[in-house]
């Protein structure tokens, strides 16, 4: 009776890893709504008040930025990320009222918009949030542009031909 319980728990650990396998080659596959595209144009507007969420999603922007599916349509992806509502106290050299543990995340998200901002991707922060959230303009970090009213910044970018990615 034990033979037949280890033999089914393996049977099942097996069959579950080659689950896995077939659905991880799922993904890689090619992406049908990119066929014919000659260029990508994003914008992404972060607004989230979570912190680890903000941080996480800069990560996954620019690893879309770098994925080998977007840069087979374009070797430079046109992305821009404009920061509002509470995300933009995220963007500042000014961590006082951040817990110690949270100082970890403001540190990755400092040091991925330098990377993003070298690699050429447009950086904005909305000049009206940052005033609700008593974010000063001189604390925010290198490399953010500053515009008054990031709603006016996202009409435009979409009037070009961005495609809009909400990040709340």
């Amino acid at each position: 009776m034990k033979i037949i319980a280890k033999t089914m728990v393996l049977s099942l650990f097996f069959s579950a890893c080659f689950l896995f396998i077939e659905v991880s080659d799922g993904f890689s596959e090619e992406y049908e709504s990119l066929k014919g595209l000659q260029s990508i144009k994003a914008v992404f507007d972060v607004r989230t008040g979570n912190l680890k969420a903000a941080a996480s999603m800069l990560n996954l922007i620019y690893d879309t930025y770098k994925d080998k599916s977007i840069t087979a349509v374009t070797k430079k992806p046109d992305f821009a990320i404009l920061f509002s509502g509470p995300a933009v106290k995220f963007v500042s050299k000014n961590w006082e009222g951040f817990a110690l543990k949270e100082q970890k995340d403001l540190d990755r998200i400092a040091v991925k918009i330098a990377t993003m901002s070298k690699e050429g991707i447009k950086l904005e922060i909305c000049a009206i949030a940052a005033k609700v959230f008593h974010v000063e303009a001189s604390s925010i970090l290198p490399g953010i542009k500053h515009v008054h009213n990031g709603w006016i910044s996202l009409i435009g970018y979409q009037s070009k031909g961005y495609s809009l990615i909400p990040v709340y």
